[in-house]
């Protein structure tokens, strides 16, 4: 099944969405760029697994040899992995010239939100977005992920904005381009490692069939861009707020420090935080992905019933 010349969709997530079934999209950069071999594709593995046994079909999507795939094999999960960040960490502005020369391409929220929508998957489970960076009134460093949220029509179920990021200019960003933010039992923005920002979401919606019924209201009106549902991590897992922004504050230091900028800013941070925490961010990281990744297959499925 192809709808786009350029992609792929593998059997298994064709044959769901003839079908009319439930399928979930998922970001690669998560394997090749957010933690080391095998624990990449350990995880990447399992995501799809929780998936499966919340009544959904996974479609972990990349580029791979110049194709857009939705839907990967466990070999070719195997492969992203293994060559980790030698792999093209790819958004927006990287599609035409990877496609073009045949590349490998690690998929952010941007380009997941972007390959999902051509295949027709309309939510998409992923561990946080990326927004408006610290100091962007004057670096003017703010990702792609807003501006695809305000123009591509897919859901995406998150932990937030990463604690990294300006959440009040983030939020400020999603408002002016029109982006409903929704809280998942919580009033409060999740900040990702913790459930905590200080900040209001437009919207608390408490089950998955509420979080459908929104988007297919969206939907049906016409309305242009996606909707961000905040999930926040569970309690257990959820970092001390006062460990995790010192953290926090030491790596952009030292990202600044070092010169740090672009496309190589968040990979370094969430690195260095890792390491100032001794791998509890990891961990955390790695439960609030499996977290947003039930909500989203059980959303899915209220959407095929509507």
């Amino acid at each position: 099944m192809s709808l786009n010349p350029y992609l792929d969709v593998s059997p298994e997530v064709a044959a769901a969405l003839a079908a009319g079934k439930p399928v979930v999209a998922l970001e690669s950069t998560i394997i090749s760029h957010g933690m080391p071999y095998p624990q990449n594709v350990e995880t990447a593995l399992q995501v799809e697994s929780i998936i499966r046994d919340n009544g959904a079909v996974p479609a972990t999507i990349a580029i791979l040899g110049g194709r857009l795939k939705a839907g990967l094999s466990h070999n070719e999960i195997e492969y992203l992995g293994k060559k980790g960040q030698a792999v093209n960490k790819a958004s927006r502005r990287d599609l035409a010239v990877l496609v073009a020369r045949g590349e490998d391409g690690a998929t952010t929220v941007t380009t997941t939100m972007i390959i999902a929508h051509m295949a027709g998957i309309q939510v998409f489970a992923t561990g946080g977005i990326g927004g408006v960076h610290r100091g962007a009134e004057t670096t003017m460093d703010i990702s792609a992920d807003l501006e695809e949220l305000a123009q591509t029509p897919v859901m995406v179920v998150c932990a937030g904005a990463k604690s990294i990021l300006d959440l009040g200019l983030t939020l400020e960003y999603l408002e002016t381009h029109g982006v409903p933010v929704i809280g998942y039992g919580t009033k409060e923005l999740p900040a990702f490692y913790t459930r905590k920002s200080g900040f209001s979401v437009d919207y608390e919606l408490d089950s998955p069939a509420e979080l459908a019924a929104a988007f297919h209201a969206s939907q049906g009106m016409g309305l242009k861009g996606g909707m961000l549902v905040t999930n926040p991590i569970p309690e257990e897992y959820s970092m001390d707020h006062a460990v995790i922004s010192a953290a926090i504050e030491q790596a952009v230091a030292m990202a600044k420090e070092q010169g740090i900028h672009g496309k190589a800013t968040t990979p370094f941070l969430l690195a260095t935080i890792k390491d100032l925490t001794g791998g509890d961010s990891l961990a955390s990281n790695i439960q609030l992905v499996f977290h947003n990744a039930r909500l989203a297959a059980q959303t899915a499925a209220e959407l095929c019933r509507l």
